[in-house]
């Protein structure tokens, strides 16, 4: 099977791509600039006329957007264990953190470098981004307290998952987003144990970007 991987460094393409190193699966990854604008070329868009990442170009042809990604790089390798096997609940827990993170998340962060896709007057775009800090520490807040909750490192307690690449993802944005992280540690104690992983890393210098808990390049 041959798999090409369309992905923006540091941006929401990391959660598909930690998902992908995870499983071990071959795969040709490619960079995208966004800043460029190489997603609204006309050879990006005849794959995905979304025109955004990540994109996985499969034998069946391209399949876009983080959770439906993750899912079938998991279902491709089960015995990864990147979800939960014969347990709905614990699946059904994956996917509501999962969908969360995509709706709510993602959103509330896109309101800042993002927000003409929702307005144009400036004092709207002004309005938007100055809100995100809060919006995104209110998301924050209740990840923190589904951590606490879930009694283990990861977002299904003991069980890493691919709910945890996509909150990594996202809680690599904080700063960025002038949230107060010292409101969330155990946010940011999943943050450390996901860079922990030989995986992470491996993404992460493919991708050239830091590692948060160690300040490395």
């Amino acid at each position: 099977m041959a798999l090409t991987f369309y992905y923006a460094p540091g941006a929401c393409s990391l959660a598909s791509h930690i998902a992908l190193v995870e499983s071990g699966l071959s795969f040709e990854a490619v960079p995208v600039a966004l800043s460029k604008g190489e997603q609204r070329g006309p050879q990006f868009l005849a794959m995905n006329p979304k025109g955004r990442i990540p994109l996985l170009r499969t034998d069946f042809g391209s399949l876009t957007e983080n959770p439906a990604i993750l899912e079938y790089v998991a279902d491709l390798v089960p015995e990864a264990a990147l979800k939960p096997q014969n347990h709905p609940a614990q699946l059904a827990k994956m996917r509501e953190c999962n969908a969360y993170l995509s709706s709510t998340v993602h959103v509330a962060h896109a309101h800042g470098p993002r927000g003409v896709r929702w307005a144009s007057e400036a004092a709207s775009l002004a309005d938007m981004k100055a809100k995100v800090p809060e919006t995104m520490l209110a998301a924050f807040q209740l990840i923190e307290n589904q951590l606490e909750q879930a009694q283990g490192p990861w977002m299904l307690g003991q069980e890493y998952s691919l709910a945890d690449m996509y909150l990594y993802t996202f809680s690599r944005w904080l700063e960025m987003d002038q949230v107060d992280v010292s409101l969330l540690p155990r946010v940011l104690s999943h943050r450390a144990a996901m860079e922990s992983r030989p995986a992470i890393a491996a993404v992460l210098a493919k991708e050239g970007i830091a590692s948060l808990s160690r300040g490395e390049a």
